[in-house]
């Protein structure tokens, strides 16, 4: 099948994690991927994805290289809505129409079209979503839930426009491909602050803020410790975690695990970055439109991290589904 007509086929996949939405640590308190013995054996080898687990490109086009994998299994769901020029974090699931999400080293080529020349393979390693017990919500990741982990991948895309991805992932003894399309825009287009840039001037809702209400500034269930400190009181003062997100609201299952991976990082960074729930609509309510914040910061999905520096200098963001390895990471680009 070609890689065109099958990433048409896959597009309502792609939706299904889009718009919503474990590595090495040094903090003693972070999970460990072992806290389940099923979730152990699925997750086996994906988190430790390399280079040389697949084919290299050997100077043929995305189709080349499609054309001798297994392109009838699963298809990709995309993690994320906007990309640019540049380097990029794809995050995706791989999912059986049958059986659900499937857990294997993975790895993604990319280039300009199903007929240009690939270019990777770009390692895609599995990033856990499940938190500790203490700190799972409502809507909580577990390990009984078929997406319990998110691959991601660092990619190249060289120019705006329609960008073609594979996605391959080992599955026993055969390599699967899944193909997707990406919309790339340049730089800035997209109004999103990007690393080395600056807030735009906004406030964040508080408890003060909210009269004590906190059912009001907050949709997870328990509410989260993270609505103390307005953003606008912090932001070049300390290093800052600007997590935009809204459990109870999302349309898929992500906003609640990135809370619930928030909350548990706080208590082994806490001490050093200001953490902040914001949450996404207006009144707690979709048909009211997005909360202010959002708008400034030009967002039109959800969920969305934002860590910046202690002056004030965003050092990374996160769009969509992302796990304690992506998480972190993110922390210590600011520290």
């Amino acid at each position: 099948m070609r890689l065109r007509a099958r990433a048409a086929a896959a597009a309502t996949v792609v939706l299904l994690l889009a718009g919503c939405g474990a590595g090495d640590t040094d903090d003693p308190r972070a999970p460990q991927a072992a806290s389940s013995a099923k979730l152990r054996a699925e997750l086996k080898g994906a988190t430790q994805s390399r280079t040389s687990d697949f084919p290299a490109t050997n100077g043929r086009t995305l189709q080349q290289v499609a054309d001798a994998l297994d392109l009838s299994g699963p298809q990709v769901g995309l993690a994320g809505t906007v990309f640019t020029v540049g380097e990029n974090r794809l995050a995706f699931g791989v999912i059986d129409p049958k059986s659900g999400f499937v857990y294997g080293k993975t790895a993604v080529y990319v280039a300009d079209g199903a007929g240009a020349k690939a270019r990777g393979p770009y390692p895609a390693p599995a990033d856990l979503l499940v938190t500790d017990p203490a700190y799972r919500s409502r809507t909580a990741a577990t390990e009984d839930d078929v997406f319990a982990a998110v691959y991601e991948a660092q990619v190249p895309l060289t120019r705006a426009g329609r960008a073609s991805v594979l996605v391959v992932t080992r599955i026993g003894d055969k390599l699967a491909g899944a193909p997707a399309q990406l919309n790339v825009v340049a730089p800035g287009r997209d109004r999103i602050p990007r690393p080395g840039q600056t807030a735009p001037a906004i406030t964040t809702d508080t408890v003060q803020s909210a009269g004590g209400d906190i059912a009001s500034i907050d949709t997870r269930r328990p509410h989260d410790d993270m609505h103390d400190a307005d953003f606008a009181d912090v932001i070049g003062r300390k290093p800052v975690a600007l997590l935009f997100a809204t459990p109870a609201l999302c349309a898929s299952k992500v906003c609640g695990p990135v809370v619930d991976i928030a909350a548990q990082l706080k208590t082994g960074y806490g001490n050093r970055v200001q953490f902040i729930h914001q949450e996404v609509y207006a009144g707690n309510d979709p048909a009211k439109g997005l909360r202010e914040p959002l708008r400034r910061f030009g967002l039109k999905s959800e969920p969305w991290l934002f860590v910046f520096d202690r002056s004030g200098r965003l050092t990374a963001r996160l769009e969509g589904s992302f796990g304690f390895a992506a998480f972190e990471r993110a922390l210590k680009s600011a520290l």
